[in-house]
């Protein structure tokens, strides 16, 4: 074999090598982008149902959702909303007092395998829930575990408020639609895995990226010392 004929089969060699790292490449990324990959990281499902002897007793006897964290953002710490945010803040559940609220952030759950970094607030079912600060309705989502679902983003993009166990939306309520401080959001309720002798909103607080989707691991931060000013 002369020397241009080693050339062109080291050329065309090269030419379908390059192809089909290419056609499988983009499978990867179209996999991994897929409504079914989505689904399989989405927050909400992110955990188990526990069943209700693997939760821990906090002397409400309600059953915890798993809270949407997932692996942490490639952050150096989960940080707080902003001293603007905290002052905006407003406990979500009405009549509910911040001297009424428990801190429940880092009780245990699933038998002690995870944190529930979240506070679940009591109160009967029907209560109007609101939110807790202004910001967007980014997604409206129903899950086995946490039920009826809102995650609200904030003005600035950087955090996600995560409302669960709602009994109902508020009427009118869309994804996409500016919300503020103390509107109504729905109500308590024990959809999803809460019991139903125990209806409360399960309220976390996430810190995200403002080009971090909603479903994406976030970094969860204490709501309790922000709502009552500790």
């Amino acid at each position: 074999m002369d020397l241009v004929d080693r050339i062109l089969t080291i050329v065309i060699t090269a030419t379908i090598t390059s192809a089909i790292w290419i056609v499988a490449g983009g499978s990867l990324i179209e996999n991994a982008t897929s409504v079914s990959q989505r689904n399989a990281t989405r927050p909400a499902e992110a955990a188990p149902s526990p069943q209700p002897e693997q939760v821990a007793d906090d002397g409400e006897g309600a059953a915890d959702i798993g809270t949407p964290t997932g692996e942490p953002l490639d952050l150096d710490a989960p940080v707080a909303p902003s001293s603007e945010q905290s002052r905006q803040l407003l406990v979500p559940v009405k009549n509910i007092r911040a001297s009424d609220l428990s801190d429940t952030y880092s009780d245990s759950r699933s038998s002690g395998s995870r944190l529930h970094e979240a506070i679940d607030i009591m109160a009967p079912k029907g209560t109007s829930v609101r939110s807790a600060a202004p910001g967007t309705v980014e997604k409206l989502y129903r899950s086995d575990v946490g039920g009826n679902t809102i995650y609200i983003r904030s003005t600035d993009g950087l955090t996600i408020y995560y409302y669960a166990h709602l009994d109902a939306y508020a009427e009118g309520l869309q994804e996409g639609q500016r919300v503020r401080r103390g509107q109504r959001l729905g109500t308590v309720g024990s959809s999803g895995n809460a019991s139903q002798d125990a209806p409360h909103l399960h309220f976390a607080i996430l810190q995200t990226t403002a080009d971090a989707e909603w479903w994406e691991p976030a970094n969860a931060v204490n709501p309790y010392p922000l709502l009552t000013g500790q």
